[in-house]
């Protein structure tokens, strides 16, 4: 199964649609209007929807997946990036995508 993402409100927002084109289930925080949301409150909407959180915020949701892991709380994957430009985020993004599962990713934090 293709993993599902939930992108995060710093990610290209073109991103999803981008994505959506190539058969991914996508959804992007602005189309759910969550702009402003805690980090917390986004890795649990993931979470709920069973989707992999994708952010360029890594510093903090490095921290997020260090406490899900130490207090054996699950999530259903995070990749992390620092800030690039469109391209070379669809880019990278695709080809790691097209390496791993939805069930892979389960609890895991990739650097992309």
């Amino acid at each position: 199964m293709k993993a599902k993402l939930l992108l995060d409100e710093d990610v290209h927002f073109g991103l999803a649609n981008a994505l959506r084109k190539r058969g991914y289930d996508v959804i992007h925080t602005q189309e759910l209007d969550r702009k402003g949301q805690s980090d917390l409150n986004q890795l649990l909407l993931a979470r709920q929807d069973t989707r992999c959180l994708f952010t360029f915020n890594v510093k903090d949701f490095v921290i997020l997946h260090n406490e899900y892991a130490k207090s054996g709380s699950e999530h259903w994957g995070i990749i992390v990036s620092k800030q690039l430009p469109f391209a070379m985020t669809i880019a990278k993004l695709l080809n790691l995508l097209q390496h791993v599962s939805h069930e892979s990713l389960k609890n895991r934090l990739i650097f992309l």
